[in-house]
C-alpha cells in the first residue's frame, strides 16, 4: 500500500488541450476529505470541442457551466489560494491527475512559471503521479479513461470535466485500486520534468 496521505489528486478544466496557450477555467484538488475549487475567467476564447465535453462557456465577462453563472477568481489569486491548500499539508506532496503528464502537468507548471509562482510550488510538491500509465501497469482493460475505469471499478457514474468531481472519483479509484509504492513511484516524475 502506498502513503497516500502525501498525495493530493487535482485537475484542470481549459480552454481548450493545446498544453502551451491554453488557459485554465477551474482548478481543483482534493486529499482525504479537504477539497480545494476555484473557476477562472478566461482570457482565451474556449474551443469548441472544450465547451461541448465541459459545458463551459463566456458571455458578458462572465463564466457559465452548463448554463448556470459560477463566481471567478483571478488566476493569480486562484494559484495563490492553491499554494496555500498545499502548505497545509505536512511536507511536500504529490500531485496525481490522470494524464497528468499529457495536459495537467504542464498547464500547471507554465502558468505557475509565468506568474512566477514556480519555485514556491516545487518547494510544496515533489511530484506528479500520472494515473493514466499507473493503471495500465496494473490492469488490462479496453479503456484506460477515468469514467471507463470509474465505471468499471466503482460501478458508479459522474459529473465528468467537472474538476472537483474529476479529482474525487480519481481519489476513490485510487484508494480502490491500493496500488503499493513501487507501483506509484513508477508513475511518478519531477515537476522539473516542463
Amino acid at each position: 500500500m502506498s502513503d497516500n496521505r502525501s498525495i493530493v489528486f487535482f485537475d484542470l478544466e481549459a480552454t481548450g488541450l493545446d498544453t502551451d496557450v491554453c488557459d485554465i477555467i477551474q482548478l481543483s484538488a482534493v486529499c482525504g476529505k479537504r477539497v480545494f475549487n476555484a473557476y477562472i475567467l478566461p482570457t482565451r476564447e474556449l474551443t469548441a470541442s472544450a465547451k461541448q465535453v465541459t459545458g463551459f462557456t463566456v458571455s458578458g465577462g462572465k463564466l457559465f457551466r452548463d448554463g448556470v453563472p459560477t463566481s471567478t477568481v483571478p488566476l493569480a489569486d486562484a494559484l495563490a489560494s492553491f499554494l496555500d491548500f498545499l502548505r497545509s499539508f505536512a511536507g511536500p506532496v504529490r500531485l496525481a491527475a490522470h494524464s497528468a503528464t499529457r495536459f495537467d502537468a504542464p498547464v500547471l507548471t507554465r502558468v505557475m512559471r509565468r506568474l512566477k509562482l514556480l519555485p514556491e510550488f516545487q518547494r510544496l510538491v515533489s511530484g506528479y503521479v500520472d494515473t493514466f500509465p499507473l493503471a495500465k501497469n496494473l490492469f488490462r482493460l479496453s479503456s484506460y479513461s477515468q469514467q471507463n475505469m470509474v465505471r468499471h471499478f466503482l460501478g458508479k457514474s459522474y459529473d465528468a470535466h467537472n474538476a472537483v468531481a474529476d479529482a474525487t472519483m480519481l481519489q476513490e479509484l485510487f484508494n480502490h485500486w491500493n496500488p503499493s509504492a513501487q507501483a506509484v513511484q513508477r508513475a511518478t516524475f519531477s515537476t522539473c520534468v516542463f
